[in-house]
Parts: C-alpha cells; structure tokens; sequence
C-alpha cells in the first residue's frame, strides 16, 4: 500500500502566500469600495442628503418684506409699507393656558376656543394674530405674558384709502398680491422675501425658533401709475354724486388721454377700502371698467357711422328715411325713444338726434360683413391687453351666427357687450386720427426714484383713415351743440361725444326691461385737439334714465375741472393770448 507523503515545508509556505494574497485583495477591494461610498456620501452627495436632513428636522416659512411702493403719475403715493407687529406663542413656555388664552383673546378680539387649541399645541411657534394694530400690541405687552412673543413685519397701507380702489387692488395677509396693480405687477413689487425656520425633534414636534431675519433687506422696485390721484379723486366725486342722487345701482367712469392710451382716472362705485377688503364682499372688488360688459345702446352709434363713412357708405350729409318712427324687420318692430317720428335725416342728424331707425338704415347700407370686420378693428370682442388682471373680452358673435334682426339690432348697440374700456378705446380712435391705442395703467418701473423701465404708447391698429376721424369729430360735435348731448357742453371749449339709453334686459322675462337703463355718456375734449377721453356710465338710475340727462353732466362736470387742473386753456383764453402778443 502507497503512503501518502506530508506536505513539504514549501508548498505550505506557498498556500499560505496564496490566501494572504487573495484576502490582501479582497481587504483592498473591500476598503476601495468603502472610500468611494464615503466620497459619493460626503462629497457628490453632500448637498442633497444635507438637505434631506434639515428638512426632516427644519420647517419653514416665507415672509415678504419691503414690498415696492405704487405711486401715482407724479409720484404721490398710492400703496406703500408701514411697519407692523405680529404676535405668537412658544405653548411649551406657556403654563398656564387657558388664563394666556382668555388674556390673549380679550385683548385681541379673537375666539377663546381658537386660542386655547393655539396655545395648548404641542409645536414651539404658533401664530396667533398677524399684523396687530398698535393698540393690540400695547396692550399685550402690559400683561407680560410667558411664552408670548412680538415679531416685526411690513404691513400694505393705502394712505388715500378707497382712491382708486378698483385699480390699485390689494395684498393678502402674507403680502401676496391679490387684486389690481397689486397682482398684475407682484412679481415686481414682491419684495425680499425671508424665511423664518423652527426646529423639530424626532417626533416632528418644533422645539426651537431660529431668528435671525432682517426688516431692514433692499426693497423691490416700485411701480409709477399713469393714473393721477387729482383727476381720480374728482372722477369718484361726482360720479358716486350722481349715483346717490339718482339712486342708482352702480356707476362707472374712465379718463384717458386718447393719443397715448394713458388711463388718468378709473373708477367702479360703489368704492371699497383696501385697508379692510376682507369686510366687504367679492364683487365689491371687481373691476368693472375691464372685468364687466354692457349692451352700450347709442354710444355705439359712432362706431357704426365711422365703420360706413370709412368703407365709403355714407358721408355727414346724406340722407337716409326713418320711416316716420316705425320700421319693421321681419316679425319684429322698432321705434325712436321717446316716440319720437323722424323722416329724412342726415347721417349728421341721424347721431345728433340718436335715431335707432336711421342708424338700421346706414348699418344696411354697410352691410353685415363689413360692420363685423369694423367692430372687430375697433377692438370689440377681444381683450386689449390692459395690463390688468381680469379683463374680460366682451361678447360679439361671430357674423356667421348673427339672425335677421343682428345687423339692426347691433347698428343701436343690442346683441353685443363691451366693456367700458373697449368703448374708451373705440372713441379714442375717433378722437385721435384713426387709431387703436393699447390702454396701459402703468406709466413706468422706478428703483431708487429713477426710471428703470418706461411704457410707451403702443397702436394695435389703425381703424379708419384720418379723413374719416375728421369727419365724425364734426358729427360728436354737433351732438353736442344741438343734439342730445347739450348737457355736456362746456363753456369755451368744443366737445364732441354722445349720449346713451340702453334697455337692459330683465333675467326673468328675457325681454328688455321698461325700468331698468344703464345711461351713459362718451366723449372728448377738446374736440379738435383732444387731451381726454371720457365715459361715464351709471347703472339703473332712478327720477330720469336718459344718458343726456344723468350721464353727460358727470362728464361735464369731470371735464371742466380735469381741463382746469392740466391748465388747458379755453377758446376765450387762447384768443387773450394772442391778442396780447
């Protein structure tokens, strides 16, 4: 039998080498692997999982300060900061709870119930008012409470209180732009923006606040309006005047320098305090001059008379038959205001007199497609890019959906909405040579008082030629010195508009009210160079709904001291200065 022999001294040496070199590599490959975890943890990753971790033991909150002012055309200001302080609790430092919470709630007029979950919350920072007045604070501060605290914050303030309201809009409470100028423009008045971070334990629970913020950071940019605070103010005068003293719903009224689009004044009644938005209701916010459209009745007679005298359809002077006061378009019959019976008038006549008939005439006489092409290049049934939020584009049917009575009924201002800035723009065209201006409320972008950004005037289209422009300038003249817009007249100056009575429709019956009128009144002044545009426009008012006798004093009234306060001078004051020279 063969004898296994043992192993000699050097195989065992070399097995033993064998192993210590395969554990060597496996120690290396082991300790590579090692390091390149440490350096993908502690260098690639070191941001991310940092982050993880504070966001499993930091939370967070955003507070805006030094949000930019809004002022006016000369800047006077509209919307500023006041500083302001804010009250919270640490409920761990709080003791006793429900004499903090009964103490809490009698000096802020707030819900004890509300107050005691507040304050017996397991959490280290807890709101409980933001924004306190000072009396609040004061009288917080007397009572010494533990666990009661006081932060600094910016407050929104609107010095002219209910001054352009509908225009300049307002914040929330964390100074988010909620309304107005205040949202359109919140990405350039926002501000600095701070966050506030508290600590949380394992649990989640907050343990400890961690300041550090500053009031006293760079603010943002400020936002100059073309709006001024004089022309406003006598705007919201006596329009809320004539809507108190007719008793009426609602009024609106716009002021716009026709030539550049600028908007001076623009105002919804009843007006609201920006201060205290949150006491009133919604619609007590809305910006009626863009967000809200009317049947316009006969102020839109001037836009069907350019469209005809533009395409070559009809000239101031031709004559056209109002069938004696009754007409009648398939099943349907249509008279004159006021009974009245017109014969032959002249397209002049036919604006001055505001007759519904002839207007059906000359619309006939332009035809649907025309006057459709026309509305569409005044601006109607489209948003003009107001640099507002909430602008609504209107109604206008597409002319392929128009019934037999449409072309009549649209010649008088029925079957279409428009907004009071659609109409401004519209008659600004007429005013103006023959073209469309962009209405823009914002003049330009301030920082440090200098001008960073500026908006000039913008033309979206040419609509009539200036021919055209010249001849209707001539026909809203004499409407105001023989037709129905008398009441608009001002001494010295020519002023070219029209009146308007539009039958509003009753919701319940879906047939024109006998009651129920929105009366208005358009223009510009003065006529043959003009400087403003103006619309008044006051919703179911009371003893008298005729435009030229509720509306077209307004415009009046609005004219004479804007045209005073631009130092514009009167015919009789032009002549003074060139007799002395």
């Amino acid at each position: 039998m063969k004898k296994n022999n043992p192993p000699s001294a050097q195989s065992s040496h070399q097995g033993l080498r064998k192993r210590l070199y395969v554990l060597s590599v496996l120690l290396l490959l082991y300790g590579g692997a090692l390091v390149s975890r440490l350096f993908y943890l502690q260098i690639l990753q070191h941001d991310n999982l940092t982050a993880q971790a504070e966001k499993q033991y930091l939370s967070s909150m955003k507070i805006y300060y030094g949000r930019g002012e809004i002022l006016d055309r000369n800047l006077s200001p509209l919307a500023t900061n006041i500083e302001v302080e804010s009250v919270y609790v640490n409920p761990l430092e709080i003791e006793n709870k429900r004499r903090t919470a009964q103490l809490l709630a009698s000096a802020l007029d707030m819900d004890l119930k509300k107050i005691l979950q507040k304050v017996s919350s397991r959490r280290h920072f807890v709101w409980i008012k933001r924004k306190c007045s000072p009396k609040e604070i004061d009288k917080l501060k007397e009572l010494d409470l533990p666990g009661v605290s006081f932060m600094e914050e910016h407050r929104r303030f609107y010095p002219k209180r209910e001054l352009a309201a509908h225009a300049i809009g307002f914040v929330g409470l964390d100074n988010q732009g909620l309304a107005g100028v205040e949202r359109y423009q919140h990405s350039t008045l926002k501000g600095t923006t701070s966050l506030i971070f508290t600590e949380k334990d394992a649990r989640g629970r907050q343990i400890r606040f961690t300041e550090g913020f500053d009031l006293r950071k760079p603010k943002s940019l400020d936002v100059m309006l073309a709006l001024d605070e004089v022309i406003q103010f006598t705007t919201e005068h006596y329009l809320k005047e004539q809507v108190q003293k007719h008793k009426a719903k609602a009024g609106m009224a716009i002021v716009m320098n026709p030539h550049t689009g600028e908007i001076y004044s623009m105002v919804s009644v009843p007006l609201y305090n920006p201060n205290n938005y949150s006491v009133y209701s919604a619609n007590s916010w809305t910006n009626s001059i863009i967000s809200s459209s009317f049947e316009p009745g006969s102020i839109f007679k001037p836009i069907l008379a350019a469209a005809a005298i533009d395409a070559g359809k009809a000239l101031p002077n031709d004559v056209f038959f109002c069938e004696n006061g009754a007409y009648k378009i398939g099943k349907v019959s249509i008279g004159e205001a006021s009974g009245h019976k017109f014969g032959w008038l002249t397209l002049n006549d036919i604006i001055a007199k505001s007759s519904n008939i002839g207007a059906i005439k000359v619309g006939q006489e332009l035809g649907a497609s025309a006057f459709y092409s026309y509305m569409k290049k005044f601006g109607f049934g489209e948003k003009l890019e107001v640099d507002l939020p909430g602008e609504s584009r209107g109604k206008l049917r597409d002319v392929s959906q128009w019934s037999n009575i449409s072309l009549a009924s649209l010649s008088f201002g029925h079957e279409i909405g428009v907004t009071p800035l659609q109409m401004i723009a519209a008659i600004s065209a007429i005013a103006n040579g023959g073209n469309l201006m962009k209405p823009h409320i914002t003049k330009a972008i301030l920082q440090d008082g200098k001008v960073v950004k500026q908006f000039k005037p913008e033309i979206i289209n040419r609509v009539i030629s200036e021919n055209a422009s010249r001849m209707m300038i001539d026909i809203l003249k004499n409407t105001v010195k023989e037709g129905t817009g008398m009441r608009a007249g001002i001494a010295g100056f020519d002023v070219a508009g029209k009146t308007g009575t539009a039958q509003k429709m009753d919701p319940s019956t879906h047939t024109y009210s006998k009651t129920a009128y929105l009366s208005s009144f358009i223009g510009f002044v003065p006529a043959d160079s003009p400087k403003l545009a103006i619309l008044v426009m006051i919703d179911e008012p009371q003893n008298g709904h005729y435009g030229g006798e509720v509306a077209a004093p307004v415009f009046q009234q609005i004219a004479k001291e804007a045209l005073r306060y631009l130092n514009i001078p009167s015919s009789e004051e032009r002549v003074f200065i060139l007799d002395r020279a």
